[in-house]
């Protein structure tokens, strides 16, 4: 999709896009009208969605009309209403729960960030043969003075 960038190169940076393309499309689909640019930051637990170029022409015309605060509430409102539908993308497309959904609207320069918050993933299990002793008894956390 043009103005989507993935922030990062296979397989993060096909998650990129695709998280970036999910949210551009329930966007359009919530609002009538997607962002035309969008960039994904994958970061261990986080998940970052930059939007620019969001705004519809309704909205437009009321911050023209210094109406900013109502396009912000709208904004804030159609977050909420749209969030579990994002969450959903967002488990699926990652493979991991969410934990939390933070969304914040600039009116001017006209950008929205959705970021997520994602559970940890489990540790890998330690290998059973670099945790034993000598004698191959499993070590154990003790201490000695």
């Amino acid at each position: 999709m043009p103005g989507t960038e993935p922030a990062h190169p296979s397989p993060v940076g096909s998650s990129s896009a695709a998280i970036s393309n999910l949210t551009v499309r329930l966007l359009s689909q919530y609002t009538g009208r997607g962002p035309t640019k969008a960039r994904t930051f994958f970061n261990d637990d986080m998940v970052t969605v930059v939007l620019q170029d969001t705004l519809t022409k309704a909205e437009t015309t009321l911050v023209d009309k210094d109406r900013r605060e109502l396009v912000l509430l709208t904004r804030l409102t159609f977050q909420e209403v749209m969030g579990d539908d994002l969450i959903a993308g967002i488990e699926t497309i990652t493979g991991r729960a969410v934990t939390a959904f933070l969304s914040a609207n600039h009116i001017d320069p006209d950008i929205a960030v959705e970021t997520f918050i994602l559970a940890p993933t489990q540790p890998a299990l330690a290998d059973p043969a670099q945790t034993r002793g000598a004698a191959g008894f499993q070590a154990v956390g003790t201490a000695r003075a």
